[in-house]
C-alpha cells in the first residue's frame, strides 16, 4: 500500500495520465461515449474528454448491503434494474435472494429514480446501441460498479466497451478483462485498500457539479 499511497495528485492528474494509455485519437474519431459509473468517475470522464466533444453520461446504480451490516456490499442494482450479486458473500452469509430483490426494488424506487430527475431532469439514459463505450471511474475497490454497468451496457448491444480507471485491484482487473474490449489503467495493485489512499486530494463531487457536467454534455 505504501508504494502507491498518494501516487495521484487529484482526478485531473489521473485523467491526464490516462491520456497516455487511452487511444485518444480513436476516442475522438470514433465518437466514443464516456459513461461514468460514479460521481467521481463523472469528474474523471470530463477531464478525459478535455477539449473533445464526446458525449458524457452517468449510469446510476445503488449498493445493496448485507442485513445488519451497512458496510458489506452484497449486490448492486442499476437504473435499468439490472442486478449483480456477489454470490460468494451471499452464500457464506446465508442471505435470501428475496431480500436482495426486495432491496433492489426499494433502492431503485427510492433513490435511483429520484437521482434521474435530480441529475438528468428525467431524461432517460443515453442510447448506446452500436456505439463505442468507455466506462470510467476514479478507482474500484470491488468491481461491483463496473460489473453492474457492464451488465446494463452489454444488454443494449454496443459496438465495443472499454474501461478507463486510474487505479484498480489486480484481482478486479482480472475479473473485468473478459467482459471488456480493453481496460485502460495506470496502476493495478495487489493489496488495494481504498481509492482515496491513492490520491493526494479527492474532493466530494456535489449534486450541483454533477448537474452542471451532464448539462454541459447535453449542450454539446
Amino acid at each position: 500500500m505504501n508504494k502507491y499511497k498518494n501516487i495521484l495528485k487529484n482526478r485531473e492528474d489521473a485523467a491526464k495520465k490516462l491520456h497516455d494509455v487511452i487511444p485518444m485519437q480513436r476516442l475522438k474519431d470514433e465518437s466514443w461515449k464516456l459513461i461514468a459509473v460514479s460521481k467521481g468517475g463523472l469528474a474523471v470522464a470530463n477531464y478525459i474528454r478535455d477539449r473533445f466533444s464526446n458525449s458524457i453520461d452517468f449510469l446510476l446504480s445503488e449498493p445493496i448491503m448485507a442485513p445488519n451490516n451497512d458496510e458489506c456490499e452484497i449486490a448492486r442494482v442499476s437504473e435499468g434494474e439490472e442486478i449483480v450479486i456477489n454470490e460468494k458473500l451471499v452464500s457464506n452469509f446465508g442471505i435470501q435472494y428475496d431480500y436482495i430483490y426486495g432491496e433492489a426494488h426499494r433502492k431503485h424506487e427510492e433513490k435511483i429514480i429520484s437521482s434521474i430527475y435530480r441529475y438528468r431532469k428525467g431524461r432517460q439514459f443515453t442510447n448506446i446501441k452500436n456505439e463505442n463505450i468507455l466506462l470510467v471511474d476514479e478507482g474500484s475497490e470491488t468491481g461491483m460498479k463496473f460489473m453492474t454497468a457492464l451488465k446494463a451496457i452489454l444488454a443494449q448491444k454496443p459496438k465495443a466497451v472499454y474501461i478507463a480507471v486510474p487505479v484498480i485491484p489486480s484481482d478486479v482487473l482480472e475479473l473485468l478483462e473478459p467482459f471488456a474490449d480493453n481496460v485502460f489503467f495506470l496502476h493495478d495493485i495487489d493489496d488495494y485498500v481504498q481509492t482515496s489512499l491513492y490520491y493526494e486530494e479527492l474532493e466530494n463531487v456535489d449534486d450541483e457539479t454533477i448537474e452542471k457536467l451532464l448539462r454541459k454534455s447535453d449542450e454539446i
